[in-house]
C-alpha cells in the first residue's frame, strides 16, 4: 500500500526479490491541469500496471466492496509505505499483521512530513523505522530502525533519495524476519525508546503558510528552514519595492556567511559583486537559487540584472 515515488522503490524490491505480491493498493487518480480535467495516476499505480500487478484504488477504506476484495487476496502480510491512515478492519486483516515504513526514527517525527521537519529543525541524523500499525498514527510497536546522516548541505531531495533506498532495504529485512518467525518477531513499544527528558518533535502536514520565511530568526535557522523545503514545496518570502509594490519570492538554495548583519533590520538586502545577501537576526544569508512568482528559477546574478536599486527593496 503506497502512493508516491518513495513507495515504488520498496514495491520494486519486493517484486524483483521474488516475493509474492498478491495486490497493490494506492490512492485514486488525482485531477490535475488548469481546469482539473485530466487524471494523474500515482507513481505506485504506474509501476504496478507496468508489471501487471492487481490494483485497487479505494476512495473509502471502509467500503464493504473494497474490504471484501482485499480479503479475497488472503494476504499473509501488508506493507505500507507513504499511504493513508488505515482503519482496523484493514490493518488487522492479515494473519501476520500490517507494518509501515516511516521516514524517521520513531517516536521522533510522527506525522505526514518527517523528512521536511527533520531538515528544518537542523537534525544531523534521521533514518527509517518499520513498525506494526495500531489504532493511532505512527505509534505502533517498532520492529527495526536504520539511521541516515543529514549533511549540512543536504536539502529535502537529498534526504528523500537516501531514505527511499534505505526504506526499501529495511522493508525487505523486516519481511524476512517476520517470515522466519512465522509471524512472530521481536518488537518494542515506542514509549520504551526514549526517556521522559527527551523532547519529541512532530511532523505535521506542510501548508503554504507553513513555508513563509521568518527573517528575524538566526542565520542557521533560516538556512535550515529553506533547505528543509527545497525543492518542494519551496520556502517563500515577499519582496517589497520602495513604492510598496510586492511579489512572492521563493528561495531554494542559500549559503551561510560569517558576516554579522549588525544593526540592519532582518530582511534588509545587500548586493555586491553579483552576490545577493539578506540580513537575519545574526548574520547575512547569501541567496543562490531563487524564483520570482511567474518566472523561472534563476541564480542571484541573473536576478540582480533585473534590479538596479535592489538595496532599497526588503523581504518580509
Amino acid at each position: 500500500m503506497g502512493t508516491p515515488e518513495f513507495a515504488v522503490e520498496t514495491l520494486k524490491c519486493l517484486v524483483e526479490g521474488g516475493y509474492n505480491v498478491v495486490a497493490v493498493i494506492t490512492k485514486p487518480d488525482k485531477p490535475f491541469g488548469r481546469h482539473q480535467d485530466s487524471l494523474q495516476p500515482s507513481a505506485v499505480k504506474q509501476y504496478a500496471l507496468s508489471i501487471g500487478l492487481p490494483l485497487l484504488q479505494p476512495v473509502k477504506l471502509k467500503d464493504p466492496t473494497f474490504l471484501e476484495k482485499l480479503k479475497s487476496y488472503n494476504a499473509d502480510l501488508q506493507v505500507v509505505v507513504a499511504f493513508r491512515m488505515l482503519p482496523e478492519e484493514v490493518w488487522a486483516m492479515p494473519r501476520f499483521g500490517t507494518f509501515n515504513v516511516h521516514a524517521a526514527l520513531l517516536p521522533q517525527y510522527r506525522g505526514a512530513a518527517p523528512i521536511n521537519w527533520a531538515v528544518i529543525n537542523g537534525e544531523t541524523l534521521t533514518g527509517v523505522t518499520t513498525f506494526f500499525l495500531d489504532k493511532n498514527i505512527d505509534t505502533g510497536r517498532i520492529i527495526m530502525q536504520k539511521t541516515f546522516e543529514i549533511k549540512d548541505d543536504y536539502n529535502v531531495e537529498n534526504v528523500y533519495d537516501g531514505l527511499m533506498s534505505l526504506g526499501a532495504s529495511i522493508a525487505i529485512e523486516t519481511i524476512d524476519k517476520i517470515i522466519a518467525g512465522n509471524g512472530n518477531v521481536l518488537s518494542m513499544p515506542q514509549e520504551q525508546m526514549v526517556s521522559t527528558s527527551v523532547i519529541l518533535h512532530n511532523a505535521p502536514k506542510i501548508f503554504t503558510e507553513t513555508c513563509k520565511i521568518k527573517w528575524d530568526d538566526n542565520c542557521k535557522k533560516v538556512y535550515d528552514f529553506i533547505r528543509g523545503l527545497s525543492p518542494y514545496p519551496g520556502a517563500w518570502t515577499t519582496i517589497t519595492s520602495p513604492d510598496a509594490k510586492s511579489n512572492v519570492l521563493k528561495i531554494f538554495k542559500t549559503t551561510k556567511t560569517i558576516l554579522p548583519s549588525n544593526d540592519r533590520l532582518p530582511g534588509s538586502i545587500s548586493a555586491n559583486d553579483g552576490k545577493l545577501l539578506i540580513a537575519t537576526s545574526t548574520n547575512w544569508l547569501q541567496l543562490d537559487e531563487i524564483q520570482l512568482s511567474g518566472k523561472k528559477k534563476m541564480d542571484a546574478k541573473t536576478f540582480l540584472n533585473g534590479f538596479r536599486d535592489i538595496e532599497n527593496y526588503s523581504l518580509v
